[in-house]
């Protein structure tokens, strides 16, 4: 039986590179997480996004935290079975930028 490949943590010089490719992303030191805010014209707007991204999230198996204001939408994203941010976390922020 084949073993699940275990991702492992980015270190933080390698983060600010990738970042460096992931505008509006910020590293959160604290939560050991990628964090962006978006900002919609209305709060269907910024609904119809969070389904967009849930469904993403859902095929990749691999879901942000969400949390919804009204207009503005912030997903924090992070491996926590590796304890920290992975090539996972980079590899979804990129597709949910692609919308």
């Amino acid at each position: 039986m084949a073993r699940s490949k275990v991702e492992q943590p980015i270190k933080a010089e390698r983060i600010q590179k990738l970042l460096s490719g992931q505008p509006g992303w910020e590293h959160d030191h604290v939560l050991s997480a990628i964090r962006r805010t978006y900002r919609f014209p209305s709060f269907v707007a910024a609904i119809r996004f969070v389904d967009y991204v849930a469904q993403l999230a859902e095929e990749a198996d691999h879901h942000p935290d969400i949390d919804i204001r009204y207009d503005k939408v912030t997903l924090t994203l992070s491996t926590h079975s590796a304890g920290g941010i992975t090539q996972k976390d980079f590899a979804l922020a990129q597709q949910i930028d692609l919308s």
